[in-house]
């Protein structure tokens, strides 16, 4: 089998092995690959792994031996599933790689806004303790979390990782879901969308990207908020009205965000995140932990050989 790997860098910048999937067929694996070259790089691969790159219609169209994709991600965006099952191409993703990591990065996220310890270890570099007139000092308020509410906005498989770090907090936990579990999760109270933006001290998404909710962070929602909140969003960008958030957070609306995710990536200057007020932006790296990634890699590396075998997994596009 020919294998083409069009964007392998973000999953392994040079930590982890693909010689795994080397042993699959012949591999050529590209760090990054411009849309102008997406046809010509793959044009003679059977298997054609990707991240971001996009194969399109038009794409999937122009590549005749092509006879499997696989996405380096769980989300698979980026393929026209269609397209490729018209041609009967299976497509698959990688669904649970990130669970751990990603709860994690919530959290990170949550403790910066509490605590602010990196800005407050860079005042003591500074030498501002040194110069100190008292014991200590501080710059914000500093918040204990037990006692407060999480909110969690999708309570599948992060939801819950998310909410066992909250309850190991001491927090309260309480959550909404599209489709909701037929039982709860251990501590956790399920409640109408509206209840987690009132009563939540901390409100972190852990949804999907659907056609029915880009912006469903909207103002509205955000106005319904304590302003002593918190939001976090390590799930997908287009999931927050960017301005609104940035509008509430300058108007002091809105304590703090801690996001890992925007609507367009890499952002653009003008995106009004970044400058807004107690907004907390790390480049999209939830998922990308080494451990993180070697369990992706593995994963992938067993859905090729899967497909390899017939016995096809983690397909996103069946018949």
């Amino acid at each position: 089998m020919d294998i083409v790997v069009l964007d392998g860098y973000t999953t392994n910048p040079g930590d982890v092995s693909w010689e795994g999937l080397k042993a699959l067929g012949h591999c050529t694996i590209h760090d990054r690959t411009p849309a102008s070259e997406t046809v010509a790089r793959a044009k003679g691969a059977e298997i054609v792994l990707t991240n971001k790159t996009v194969l399109s219609r038009e794409i999937i169209a122009q590549l005749p031996r092509l006879k499997y994709i696989g996405v380096l991600a769980t989300g698979y965006n980026v393929v026209d599933v269609g397209a490729a099952r018209e041609r009967k191409i299976p497509v698959t993703n990688v669904p649970t790689y990130g669970t751990v990591s990603v709860a994690q990065m919530v959290f990170a996220h949550v403790l910066n806004l509490a605590q602010h310890v990196a800005h407050h270890a860079q005042t003591v570099r500074d030498g501002r303790w040194t110069a100190s007139v008292d014991f200590c000092y501080w710059d914000y308020p500093l918040i204990e979390l037990a006692g407060l509410t999480m909110g969690i906005i999708g309570i599948g498989r992060i939801g819950q990782a998310t909410a066992r770090l909250a309850r190991a907090f001491g927090m309260n936990v309480i959550a909404h879901d599209a489709f909701p579990p037929a039982q709860a999760p251990a501590g956790v109270t399920m409640v109408e969308l509206e209840r987690v933006f009132r009563e939540s001290d901390v409100v972190s998404l852990h949804c999907p990207l659907t056609a029915e909710n880009p912006g469903m962070v909207n103002a509205e929602r955000l106005a319904q908020m304590k302003p002593t909140a918190f939001l976090i969003n390590t799930s997908r960008g287009p999931l927050v009205d960017q301005q609104a958030l940035a509008d509430a957070l300058n108007a002091g609306r809105l304590a703090g965000a801690g996001v890992d995710v925007l609507a367009v990536e890499p952002p653009r200057p003008d995106n009004p995140l970044l400058a807004a007020k107690n907004c907390f932006i790390s480049p999209h790296i939830a998922w990308a932990t080494k451990s993180a990634r070697e369990r992706l890699l593995a994963a992938v590396i067993e859905n090729v050989d899967a497909f390899i075998q017939g016995r096809p997994r983690n397909v996103v596009n069946p018949d």
